[in-house]
C-alpha cells in the first residue's frame, strides 16, 4: 500500500509500506479520509517523535472495512466507519471509570501502532472491544465525519468547564481547535470571546459566530475583557495553544468561581508560574484535558450527522497522498485552517 511514512525529524516520505492484516479480534480499514491534526505536525517537527521508526502518523481516520478477523462481532466488510484512536485496557483504574483516555496501558494510531495516513490501517482488539469502530450512517459524508475525533476533545473539554448558557467563555487561539472551541461553545449557549494574533483568523472567528474577537498584538485583551465582564473576568477561559507563556499571562482572566482549561498541549520541561493565593480565595478551577472517551467519541459522530453541529466551514484544504508534503507544510505555517488527506 502507498503511505506517508515517517523516518525522523522532519523525514516523512511517500513510499510503498506493508499492507496491514487483521488478526484475532482485529479489524483493517480501507482509509478514505485522514484528518490533519497539530500534534501530527508537532511530531514531525520532533516533539515527540516514536522511538520505533519508521511509522505512520494519523489519528483521524474514517473509511470502509475491508478484512475482519476471528472473533469479530457487530461489524461485516464494506461497514463505513469512523475510529476511535486510542486502543485501551477496558480494565485499569480509570477505564472502569469511563475515563479510556488516561488508560494505564493505552496506545493508539500514531502512539505505538501505524495511523491514518496510509491506504489502510489496522486496528487492534483493544480498540475493537470498546466500541472505537462506529458505524457512519450513509447520509454522512466522510469528510464530516472525520471531524467527530477532534471535535469529541472539545467536547470533553467543555464538559470538564462545564460551560453553561449565557455564560461567558474565552479561547485564546482561533486556530482549527480553537475554532472548534467556538462551534463547541455556542453550541451549549455561551457568550464567546475569540483572542488570536492574526486578523485572517479572527475574522473567521467571527464568521463562525465569536461575539467578541480581540488581536492581542493591537489591544489590551486583557483589559478589554475585563471591561466586557463588568471587572470579574470570564465563568471559562480556554486556551486552545499550548505555549506556557500565554497560559500563564492569560490566568488572570478567570473570574472567581471560575474554570482555566489547558487544552493544547505544551513542550514538555516548561512550567508556569501560579499564586496559590489567588487559586485559594478566588476559588479557581485549574484543569487540563487530553483527548476524549469512546462514549463522547459517539456522542460527537452522531451531533455531526444530525447537523447540530456545522462542520463542513472548518475543512478550508483537501489533499492526496501524493502531495502530503505539501499538506505538511501548510500547516506548519499556519495558512489553512483544517487539512484533510482524501483517498
Amino acid at each position: 500500500m502507498k503511505a506517508a511514512v515517517v523516518h525522523g525529524k522532519g523525514d516523512i516520505r511517500i513510499e510503498e509500506y506493508p499492507t496491514p492484516a487483521a488478526g484475532d479480534g482485529e479489524v483493517v480499514v480501507r482509509t478514505r479520509v485522514s484528518g490533519i491534526c497539530a500534534t501530527d505536525i508537532k511530531t514531525l517537527l520532533g516533539q515527540g517523535l516514536p522511538k520505533d521508526l519508521p511509522t505512520i502518523l494519523g489519528h483521524e481516520v474514517v473509511g470502509e472495512i475491508s478484512e475482519i478477523g476471528r472473533g469479530v462481532e457487530g461489524l461485516r466488510i464494506g461497514d463505513r466507519v469512523a475510529v476511535y484512536p486510542i486502543a485501551v485496557c477496558g480494565n485499569c483504574y480509570f477505564c472502569k471509570r469511563g475515563r479510556h483516555n488516561l488508560c494505564e496501558h493505552e496506545f493508539g494510531l500514531a502512539h505505538g501502532i501505524d495511523g491514518g495516513f496510509a491506504e489502510y490501517v489496522r486496528l487492534p482488539k483493544e480498540i475493537v472491544n470498546i466500541g472505537g469502530v462506529v458505524k457512519i450512517p450513509d447520509s454522512l459524508s466522510f469528510e464530516k465525519a472525520v471531524l467527530a475525533e477532534p471535535l469529541s476533545c472539545v467536547y470533553a473539554s467543555l464538559k470538564t468547564c462545564k460551560v453553561e448558557p449565557g455564560s461567558v467563555v474565552v479561547i485564546l487561539g482561533a486556530g482549527p481547535m480553537g475554532l472548534m472551541h467556538l462551534k463547541m461553545a455556542k453550541w451549549a449557549g455561551a457568550r464567546v470571546i475569540s483572542v488570536d494574533l492574526r486578523d485572517d483568523r479572527l475574522k473567521t472567528a467571527k464568521n463562525m459566530g465569536a461575539e467578541v474577537c480581540l488581536n492581542a498584538s493591537a489591544v489590551d485583551h486583557i483589559d478589554e475583557i475585563r471591561k466586557i465582564t463588568g471587572g470579574r473576568g470570564a465563568e471559562t477561559v480556554i486556551a486552545s495553544l499550548g505555549i506556557p507563556g500565554v497560559i500563564e499571562q492569560n490566568l488572570k482572566l478567570t473570574r472567581n468561581g471560575g474554570t482555566f482549561n489547558i487544552f493544547g498541549g505544551p513542550p514538555a520541561g516548561q512550567t508556569i508560574s501560579v499564586d496559590p493565593r489567588w487559586l485559594h480565595y478566588g476559588e479557581i478551577n485549574l484543569t487540563g484535558t487530553f483527548a476524549a472517551s469512546p462514549v463522547q467519541f459517539t456522542a460527537c459522530l452522531d451531533l455531526i450527522a444530525r447537523n447540530e453541529m456545522a462542520v463542513e466551514d472548518l475543512i478550508s484544504d483537501r489533499f492526496g497522498l501524493d502531495n502530503f508534503l505539501d499538506a505538511v507544510e501548510r500547516a506548519k505555517n499556519q495558512t489553512m485552517i483544517r487539512g484533510i488527506v482524501v483517498f
